[in-house]
């Protein structure tokens, strides 16, 4: 799988339009983001102007639309608008609105597409984020019968599958196999109603901002004109994309399928408060956005379990980002205390690198004769040479640097590692590195959390603090 860098947008774009369920005017400002700060909506009419993650956990509410909401800062029906931020694989952006409702341009995610595409989009400095499934996992939600499962892949592309079953085309299938097609495929599919379903929405207060020309709307009534006239007097405007049983009617769908396009896309907005993309395949059956965020909710609650508990997932076939000779030209190690032979990752906060033990290892002719065992001080050496890397690699001169232990905590050994054994390794840093430089010195502090898995077993955990000293410098 190739790496994505992560992306932003190239200038400040701004754009308008009526909330669908408030009927108020909205005026908002796309904005570029720095690397790693993902995708946020900011309330500039509030005092303190407060923002909003776009985050699962912050969802409030999701009748007829997702609403996010945060410290009483709201934010409702944003689901167009993130279908097309994840469409374009945008990763980091600030979505700016002096009200509480994203603006209804278009019924679709099209002008939102057009509005990113006019605002360019920038590469940035760092890999993408995003989230990896090791074996599949299913999410039933028992009030509408909707069925989400998701598939393990090793490409990035988000696989979507839905099916949809109402009248007046019975069964749905609309499906994206690639976020390329998803301007051409998803985002000009509109949001659909049911003709007698209009009336009793106003009454709730919401389609305050209905415009029934951008919407499709369907109705198998045989006389649609008192319906028709009340939607008329309620909204100021006609009924233009009515779909009936006529067969000629269909002709006003841009897709057959169009209502299960647009209920994908309504899946993919809301799949974008998973915080971060998901490499997977998804199959929906009879999605909605109620259900869509019980299963997002619970899918990131796995997904970060897996995350905390389970091995890292990594292709070891793939070219590795350092190789053995690389590592050197980091590190100041040599053999047979040279512990790293890979690096598959390396994030802002985060390594993977690969040891492969062998029988040729020097220690295993006393460590033990006949019985070969890794010693578990030379795993723990081999996660801080991994994680030397991790603190290191943005440093000019690494070379130039050695790594001292102050301390290792809750260090503990779970399998023994004997020849024949791959060793994963992973650290994260605890702590943003801090260096103090003087004319005679610097020196960091470091704090990671190390592990070490074979397979899916994990084989070794510490949190290591070390001091990260410029070589032939004294303290």
């Amino acid at each position: 799988m190739t790496q994505r860098q992560q992306q932003t947008i190239q200038r400040i774009i701004s754009f308008e339009g009526i909330g669908l369920h408030t009927g108020s005017r909205v005026k908002g400002r796309l904005l570029p983001m720095p690397i790693d700060t993902g995708i946020q909506f900011q309330r500039v009419d509030l005092p303190g102007q407060p923002c909003i993650e776009a985050s699962v956990t912050h969802v409030v509410a999701t009748e007829r639309g997702t609403v996010v909401e945060k410290d009483q800062a709201r934010v409702a029906t944003v689901e167009h608008l993130l279908a097309a931020i994840v469409g374009m694989q945008v990763d980091n952006i600030s979505i700016q609105l002096d009200g509480a409702e994203v603006p209804d341009i278009d019924g679709s995610a099209l002008a939102f597409v057009a509005l990113l595409l006019e605002a360019g989009l920038l590469q940035q400095e760092a890999p993408q984020k995003f989230f990896k499934l090791k074996e599949k996992f299913s999410y039933d939600d028992p009030d509408t019968g909707s069925h989400y499962a998701v598939y393990p892949d090793t490409d990035y592309n988000l696989h979507l599958t839905i099916v949809y079953n109402r009248w007046p085309v019975g069964y749905q299938y609309a499906s994206l196999s690639k976020l390329a097609d998803f301007k051409e495929a998803i985002a000009p599919a509109r949001t659909f109603i049911y003709l007698d379903e209009i009336a009793a929405l106003y009454e709730k207060g919401l389609l305050q901002g209905g415009d029934p020309t951008k919407a499709v709307i369907f109705s198998d009534h045989t006389n649609h004109t008192e319906w028709l006239q009340q939607v008329t007097q309620l909204s100021g405007k006609q009924v233009e994309n009515l779909v009936t049983p006529a067969p000629s009617s269909l002709s006003s769908l841009r897709y057959i399928n169009e209502p299960a396009r647009h209920k994908l896309l309504d899946l993919i907005g809301d799949m974008a408060l998973l915080g971060r993309p998901l490499q997977a395949k998804l199959v929906a059956h009879m999605p909605g956005h109620g259900a869509n965020i019980g299963f997002v909710a619970a899918l990131r609650k796995h997904l970060l379990r897996q995350e905390q508990k389970g091995a890292p997932i990594c292709n070891l076939h793939a070219t590795p980002l350092f190789d053995v000779k690389q590592i050197s030209k980091m590190l100041p190690h040599r053999y047979p205390f040279q512990l790293v032979d890979k690096i598959m990752e390396l994030g802002d906060s985060y390594v993977i690198g690969v040891k492969n033990v062998t029988i040729n290892e020097p220690f295993f002719q006393g460590h033990f004769p006949g019985t070969p065992v890794m010693p578990g001080v030379l795993q723990v050496e081999a996660l801080a040479q991994a994680g030397g890397i991790l603190c290191l690699h943005k440093v000019p001169d690494p070379e130039q640097y050695l790594t001292y232990f102050l301390s290792i905590d809750g260090c503990k050994f779970r399998r023994m590692v004997v020849p024949g054994d791959t060793l994963l390794l992973h650290c994260e840093l605890l702590a943003a590195i801090k260096f103090s430089t003087t004319e005679k010195q610097s020196v960091g502090i470091a704090k990671v959390k190390g592990r070490i898995f074979v397979g899916e077993q994990l084989a070794c955990e510490a949190v290591l603090l070390a001091q990260i000293v410029k070589q032939y410098e004294t303290i």
